[in-house]
């Protein structure tokens, strides 16, 4: 049945949210650096942070003019979010979040792990790829919410186009190598472990989403079969 309805878009965030999260965002991830460095002078986690704000600075600069509806559909988990999958992100965003202080304890404080330095260059690499895959699929993708549901009231569709031509879920694809190139790129071994533990219920997620979608988004089925690769091409 064609819809005839303007599809709803979600509502922008107030101005008091986005102050919040203007400075919440960088707080937190001070403190979560620093605090388990014991010290405001550790090097590498000033270079991570730079990096970090450079490379999401410019990724948010061209989603702004290509597909600024993004952020309103980023800025909150919306109606009809399934109840499994906020099951899953109450495990997979701390375990993410904990990549940061595992490693600040180890490489800052207790210097547990001995990482090469051919091994945190390697982590610099997943860091910024994982970013770059994210902003290219939010660029072409409107409807990259943070939850999984079928977003009706917005005329959901498939999306086939940029990275979507390769995998169907790319947007995970860059999360896994955020979880382990933030782990290496601050020179921790112990850090891989809250990492592993996110990207095998990112797997679980990307498997039960794409059930989801296969019964419920129209087209995505066909979709699926011309593009057979879940997360990574030639593998799964």
């Amino acid at each position: 049945m064609e819809q005839t309805e303007t599809p709803r878009e979600p509502s922008p965030m107030s101005r008091s949210t986005a102050i919040a999260y203007a400075i919440g965002l960088p707080v937190s991830l001070l403190g979560l650096i620093f605090l388990p460095a014991g010290t405001i002078a550790w090097r590498p986690g000033w270079i991570f942070l730079t990096v970090l704000i450079l490379a999401f600075g410019a990724s948010a600069l061209v989603l702004a003019r290509v597909n600024s509806v993004i952020y309103r559909a980023r800025s909150r988990f919306q109606a009809g979010t399934k109840s499994w999958d906020k099951a899953l992100l109450s495990i997979i965003l701390p375990a993410m979040a904990a990549i940061l202080p595992v490693a600040a304890f180890d490489a800052g404080r207790f210097h547990w792990s001995a990482v090469p330095a051919w091994a945190v260059l390697s982590g610099y690499v997943g860091v910024l790829a994982g970013i770059a895959v994210t902003g290219w699929a939010q660029a072409v993708n409107p409807f990259f919410e943070p939850g999984v549901r079928i977003q009706s009231e917005r005329h959901q569709r498939v999306i086939d186009i940029g990275p979507y031509r390769f995998a169907r879920h790319p947007g995970y694809i860059a999360a896994l190598f955020l979880f382990f190139g933030m782990a290496l790129a601050l020179g921790s071994f112990w850090a891989l472990v809250p990492a592993a533990l996110a990207a095998v219920l990112l797997v679980v997620r990307t498997s039960w989403e794409d059930e989801l979608l296969r019964a419920e988004l129209p087209g995505y089925d066909e979709y699926s079969r011309r593009v057979r690769w879940r997360l990574v091409p030639g593998v799964w």
